[in-house]
């Protein structure tokens, strides 16, 4: 047992090390040659980006002076934006109270004036149904009342007795 786990240990060493070999020249011959150039590049770009760096440095330098005199113009500038802007704001914003003061009164007197036709319009729905259930019932009081032929004649002399005609 012993023979044979040596054997399959020395057999697995030497495929192990054949494979890393093999691995070895195929990474050597295709794709060391593609890094070492995309290096070289990155090399290059960045000293040509250093080399532009420093022509803008000094581009930079020469321009400062101009930068100080064009920031002074644009800060006046602005200032007198600015000023202008609160104006125009505040006469905005004036204007748009007035309106919406004028609309929202408008809104609030159609809801009124809509309210009340609702109000009307459900006291006479009420009304007609109120006034239509007081018929039935009393239809249906009366139909009970004047089932028999005493029955009417008892509500005929309690109507007379209760009328004026006395």
């Amino acid at each position: 047992m012993e023979k044979l786990i040596s054997e399959f240990s020395l057999g697995l060493f030497f495929w192990q090390t054949l494979i890393f070999v093999g691995l070895i020249f195929l990474l050597k011959k295709y794709a060391w040659k593609p890094i070492l150039s995309a290096v070289n590049e990155r090399e290059a770009s960045i000293k040509d980006a250093l080399e532009a760096a420093k022509e803008a440095r000094s581009e930079m330098e020469s321009l400062q002076s101009d930068n100080q005199r064009i920031l002074k113009e644009a800060r006046a500038q602005k200032e007198a934006l600015l000023k202008e802007a609160r104006t125009i704001r505040s006469e905005m914003i004036n204007t748009a109270k007035v309106e919406a003061q004028s609309e929202a009164n408008k809104i609030l007197s159609q809801a009124q004036e809509a309210i009340q036709n609702e109000k009307r319009t459900a006291v006479n729905e009420l009304k007609d149904h109120v006034s239509s259930i007081a018929l039935d019932i009393a239809t249906k009081v009366l139909q009970n009342e004047l089932e028999s032929k005493d029955k009417q004649m008892q509500l005929v002399s309690k109507l007379l007795q209760n009328s004026d005609m006395k």
